[in-house]
């Protein structure tokens, strides 16, 4: 996520943005995520991408334990947390302004059994990809990452980076302009992408997505 810190907002839809931690209860833990909205902005509080996210893994459509996942942009790191809990191996990563924040949070709600299961790691997109396996991760997670038009193109290279024939994307965006549909016409060029999930309360879409593979003329 963007580090984008932001003044004092008296609209009473941001005020849970500015409590000092938010509680949610997944894969069978009561979890409690840091927030701190004056100091990092954006990155440093729960959006609701992120709790549909973990709503719609816990749906178990796509199997988690044992599985290599990276997730992007990670902010409070909810996402990633709730991955390693229901058994996956995470790499949970975000912008070195954020790491701190980030670690502190996975480290408070992981599990004793399950530290072990996510590491945090810097990531700027588009960015010394090569610390990262190309084509190394079965799952690919993105909460709320795209709003920014600067950083589609530098995204889109880290996910073709990451990805091989085989990974999944899952993307959970709220779209809220045109050009958040710009990006998922720029990720078609690449990857099949479907809706799989729409959560009507929060306005919320969760797309899969998984690259095309190259066409083999006979």
């Amino acid at each position: 996520m963007a580090l984008v810190p932001y003044v004092e907002n008296p609209l009473p839809v941001l005020s849970k943005l500015h409590n000092s931690s938010a509680q949610f209860r997944f894969a069978d833990r009561d979890l409690r995520l840091a927030q701190d909205w004056k100091s990092l902005g954006v990155a440093a509080v729960v959006w609701d991408a992120a709790v549909v996210m973990c709503m719609y893994l816990e749906m178990g459509t796509l199997e988690l334990k044992g599985k290599g996942v990276i997730e992007l942009g990670a902010g409070t790191g909810l996402v990633g947390i709730v991955a390693a809990l229901m058994g996956a191996k995470v790499t949970i990563t975000d912008r070195q302004p954020a790491l701190d924040f980030l670690s502190a949070n996975v480290k408070a709600n992981l599990t004793p059994d399950s530290q072990g299961s996510a590491v945090v790691s810097e990531l700027s997109w588009g960015q010394d990809l090569d610390r990262y396996p190309a084509g190394g991760f079965d799952l690919v997670l993105g909460a709320d990452i795209v709003y920014l038009e600067d950083t589609f193109v530098p995204l889109l290279h880290t996910l073709e980076h990451l990805c091989s024939d085989t990974t999944v994307v899952l993307l959970a965006c709220k779209i809220r302009y045109k050009r958040d549909t710009d990006f998922l016409s720029m990720l078609r060029r690449q990857f099949r992408v479907e809706e799989v999930y729409y959560e009507t309360q929060r306005d919320i879409h969760v797309y899969k997505a998984w690259k095309v593979s190259p066409r083999r003329d006979l």
